[in-house]
């Protein structure tokens, strides 16, 4: 019986990598040469097929500040860590992502976010803005992101605090890490596609959760950036080495084989996904309304929508109206970039790169953008 069950074991896990394997390489296959030829026959220009460790490994030989986007959540879990960075490195040119042909560049600033140094300098910010990598700027450069054309548009200061992969919990941490007192709103980016997934790794960790428990709890990461430019860095040296990357998947796949996981699975299937944090969501954004105010400051919740919404006949917006109800509940200001934005435009999926999934287009950031000044001029 037990020869058996291993031999049944093997045969899922062999079927198991294969479907996956094909279905991941097929699909990367068909979307990334559907880019290509777009971008190559629109631009007469070449995709740049190089990986982000290449171009990391090219420039560092004239660039020894060189960096790649290290995001808070790369340090979750890690129990030798006496601290949480809620930003990169800074000081660096930052390599980021490449979904239009080419690689977005930055060079982040004294606390490792993606602005001019210098508007950290200044009197009076107009705007703050937290949330993933849709504030950050993914995938194009400056001015095209949301936080540039803001600048551009009101010609006052604006500061971006946004980072791949961030939720709910590591925004509002932002916040009570970095918000001063000369901010005139804050602009809340939630981002429908990941944010509640997030949001539930976040809860689990064990310095995170501090500020989800503790009105008063600090890292005082302000004065900790070296150390903050270290771990990032430690990341970037971890990330180069395959050999040990591959030993690691080994192992896990070599246990979860002796335990038999996918005989079990199949008998005992696992639920499609678990409960949505909708109780700790709402908890944060009261926290981060209450501390917005204290600070004189006005705070927005933008809604932004994702792909998926668009490319699918019967789309879930299940969590849309959670969410909604619940910023409604505690009187935040909604702006809905869906109904604003998208539903607006004849053909939605253009704000999309080469209406592929992923981030927004430079067309598509600068109508948000637009949208969010309309509704919180003065």
């Amino acid at each position: 019986l037990i020869v058996s069950l291993y031999f049944f074991e093997g045969y899922l896990t062999i079927k198991d990598h294969n479907s996956k394997n094909l279905l991941s390489e097929d699909q990367i296959s068909k979307d990334q040469i559907s880019k290509e030829q777009i971008f190559e026959k629109q631009t007469g220009k070449k995709w740049d097929k190089r990986k982000k460790l290449e171009i990391y490994n090219e420039m560092k030989r004239n660039d020894k500040k060189i960096a790649v986007v290290v995001s808070p959540g790369s340090h979750l879990d890690k129990n030798n860590n006496t601290i949480i960075p809620l930003s990169g490195i800074s000081n660096s040119n930052t390599i980021y992502c490449n979904e239009n042909g080419y690689y977005s560049i930055y060079q982040s600033d004294r606390y490792g976010f993606n602005n001019p140094d210098k508007e950290w300098d200044k009197k009076k910010i107009e705007y703050l803005l937290v949330g993933d990598s849709f504030a950050h700027g993914a995938c194009v450069n400056r001015p095209n992101d949301i936080t540039s054309i803001l600048r551009s548009l009101t010609k006052k200061s604006a500061l971006n605090l946004g980072y791949g992969g961030n939720g709910p919990l590591i925004e509002y941490a932002t916040l009570r890490e970095y918000l001063n007192s000369n901010v005139k709103k804050v602009l809340w980016l939630y981002f429908e596609g990941n944010d509640f997934t997030n949001l539930d790794k976040e809860m689990n960790d064990k310095i995170l959760i501090n500020y989800y428990n503790d009105l008063f709890f600090t890292q005082n990461l302000k004065l900790k950036q070296n150390e903050i430019d270290d771990l990032g860095l430690d990341i970037i040296k971890n990330r180069k080495k395959e050999k040990r990357k591959s030993k690691k998947k080994f192992k896990f796949e070599l246990f979860k084989y002796i335990k038999i996981t996918n005989t079990r699975i199949l008998i005992f299937p696992k639920p499609v996904s678990g409960p949505t944090p909708t109780t700790e969501f709402k908890k944060i954004l009261k926290l981060a309304k209450n501390f917005t105010t204290k600070n004189n400051s006005k705070l927005y919740f933008i809604y932004l929508p994702q792909f998926y919404r668009y490319n699918s006949v019967k789309p879930n917006n299940t969590n849309y109206y959670l969410v909604k109800k619940i910023i409604e509940e505690l009187n935040i200001p909604f702006i809905d970039i869906n109904k604003e934005v998208f539903e607006k435009e004849q053909d939605p999926l253009k704000l999309f790169p080469f209406k592929k999934n992923g981030h927004y287009t430079v067309e598509g950031y600068k109508k948000i953008a637009e949208t969010i000044y309309k509704f919180t001029k003065d």
